[in-house]
């Protein structure tokens, strides 16, 4: 019999804060769900501490710290985090949220039951996830400041979407060989690259979707070189009217972006057409995150967070309903992701060719 706390975490917990992710989820395979959905938790408690501006970014690091800690089991409960869970708890709107952080205990107990070589990569991947909140919290101002700061260079970027999610992408492929061994084929370098560029894709597309929200904390995720060259500051990006001036470096981004969905699709299609559950769970991404920059290289007012890129959720359904045909076929994914990038180049295309 399932242990009534870790049913209702990696059930109606899981489904409460997880969003699509929940859709994902439940079509892995059986072994995979409870690792994965148990890192998803334990991260997302650690991004609520991290994300809630109402406690000083001081007192969040400390306790972003001591989770890493206790998860890492190399120090002793003493009540620390359970206290400062209770007060980050008090500040969420989202009843979910808050029965999130208020069940970090439990949360760890369910990790300490894991099989050795799961609670391992739990642990690692929630370790690296945990230092990209640590990057945001010791990089950018306060987000009542007033002030803006920016990454300083793509590589700066490029590692931070490593840390946030590229280890994501590597923590899936770890998880594939351990439950599914022989599913994924080709070279094993190979497919831990691609998976890291698939979750660098995912992030990347995040950040651009996002990045009029961020200004307006602080966060400046498009680097001072590219900046510069542009003859702009971050405060610029404020001004509604900069949103054109700065499509040329947010069109340089999408294709960064599109590279690394090239390798996403080939780590799909490195699933076997019968690891149907698998596939989906690739798949689904990996378009909605093409819808989305579809969406966003059309967008004139793509830094107004009132005119957000985002893929409406008939759009999800649709999106559900035409993979459950296509994921088996390599020949259907390859029209269907082809042709996504098709449009969104041929856009970028055409709005970047100066008009006669």
């Amino acid at each position: 019999m399932r242990n009534p706390a870790r049913a209702f975490l990696l059930g109606p917990l899981l489904k409460g804060v997880s969003r699509s992710f929940y859709l994902t989820l439940r079509v892995l395979p059986a072994g995979m769900r409870d690792p994965i959905g148990l890192a998803y938790l334990l991260a997302r408690a650690a991004d609520t501490i991290a994300d809630t501006s109402l406690i000083p970014p001081g007192q969040r690091l400390e306790m972003l710290l001591a989770l890493r800690e206790q998860v890492n089991g190399v120090s002793a409960d003493d009540g620390r985090l359970a206290r400062m869970a209770v007060e980050v708890a008090a500040q969420q709107a989202h009843s979910d949220e808050k029965v999130l952080l208020e069940s970090l205990g439990p949360a760890l107990d369910v990790l300490a039951q894991l099989g050795e070589s799961d609670r391992d990569a739990v642990r690692e991947i929630v370790t690296t996830l945990t230092e990209g909140m640590e990057f945001d919290l010791r990089t950018f101002p306060d987000e009542s400041s007033g002030h803006i700061v920016a990454l300083r260079e793509f590589g700066e970027l490029d590692r931070y979407t490593y840390l946030v999610a590229g280890c994501v992408g590597e923590f899936w492929t770890k998880m594939t060989w351990a439950h599914m061994p022989g599913t994924l084929k080709g070279l094993p370098d190979v497919a831990l690259n691609r998976g890291v560029r698939f979750g660098k894709a995912l992030q990347m597309t995040n950040v651009l979707r996002d990045c009029g929200k961020d200004l307006r904390i602080g966060r400046c995720y498009i680097p001072s070189t590219m900046l510069d060259e542009a003859h702009l500051s971050p405060q610029d990006l404020l001004l509604p009217e900069r949103s054109v001036n700065a499509r040329p470096l947010m069109f340089e981004l999408v294709r960064k972006t599109l590279d690394h969905f090239r390798e996403a699709i080939k780590y799909t299609l490195a699933i076997p057409a019968h690891s149907v559950r698998l596939r989906l769970a690739c798949l689904w991404p990996i378009v909605i995150g093409l819808d989305t920059l579809l969406l966003l290289v059309d967008n004139d007012a793509w830094l107004d967070p009132a005119k957000v890129s985002k893929v409406r959720r008939n759009r999800v359904y649709q999106v559900i309903a035409y993979s459950i045909p296509a994921v088996a076929s390599d020949r259907l994914i390859r029209r269907w992701t082809g042709s996504l990038m098709s449009r969104i180049e041929s856009r970028l295309t055409a709005l970047s060719t100066p008009a006669r």
